[in-house]
């Protein structure tokens, strides 16, 4: 009886880790990501899920000009083909366009064949949009299991995490709550996460991170900091060649 309880203790304990690991961006067991430089760089990179999202992105698209910094913005396929012209600008404009998937599924339930499809369909919307095929994926909700980072890095897609989260997800969140929780954690070198949509509908509420984004540019590039894209970051840590 003893042994039977501490082997499904085990087997509980081993679940538990599996999800948390399935889970946290900046845990690598599952496959390697890209979440950022080592600490003390001078680098940021801002990059926003769930878009493109009336009328927000725009909004978010002004802010970025008046400071001049460009971000990386991972795209839901069919968002895309509601709003391609906010595509476009963000292409014309020189920001980032990342695969996050067609609709938002947790990828630790999807077999490769779903994740294929999901993909596929995205890239099929942003190139029709802006004639341009993503190079960066980001899993949603960061889920992964066992074969997902590979099969994505197989279409051609990098993997791309984050290890900074402003939280601007959460309905009690605020702009100076957003600007806390990235200043508690940024070291340099960071990826720092934040949304510009909401997966489950257009049209979303996401002024706390247009005005969130603003307090944080003009804060760090105050202290010495510059903002780059996911590739030029990536490039900076010698992984050119994964855009070749």
């Amino acid at each position: 009886m003893i042994a039977e309880i501490a082997g499904g203790l085990a087997l509980a304990a081993v679940a538990t880790w599996a999800g948390f690991e399935s889970m946290w961006p900046t845990m690598t067991a599952y496959g390697r990501s890209f979440i950022g430089l080592p600490p003390g760089s001078r680098k940021l990179a801002l990059t926003y899920d769930d878009g493109p999202n009336d009328p927000d992105t725009l909004r978010l698209l002004d802010v970025l000009a008046q400071h001049d910094v460009k971000a990386t913005f991972f795209v839901l396929g069919r968002f895309v083909r509601q709003k391609p012209d906010i595509v476009r600008a963000l292409a014309s404009t020189g920001h980032i366009i990342g695969n996050h998937s067609w609709n938002h599924p947790r990828l630790i339930f999807a077999s490769t064949t779903e994740l294929r499809r999901q993909i596929d369909r995205t890239q099929g919307e942003v190139f029709e949009a802006c004639g341009l095929l993503p190079t960066l994926f980001r899993p949603p909700y960061g889920g992964r299991r066992p074969g997902t980072l590979s099969a994505v890095r197989e279409l051609g897609l990098e993997p791309v995490m984050w290890n900074v989260t402003c939280y601007d997800w959460k309905k009690s969140t605020s702009v100076e709550r957003m600007f806390s929780h990235a200043h508690r954690q940024i070291r340099g070198g960071d990826v720092i996460l934040m949304h510009d949509g909401d997966q489950r509908a257009m049209g979303a509420d996401r002024k706390h991170t247009v005005e969130a984004t603003n307090r944080l540019v003009a804060h760090y590039k105050s202290k010495g900091y510059e903002f780059v894209t996911i590739p030029e970051m990536m490039a900076s840590a010698g992984l050119a060649t994964v855009f070749s």
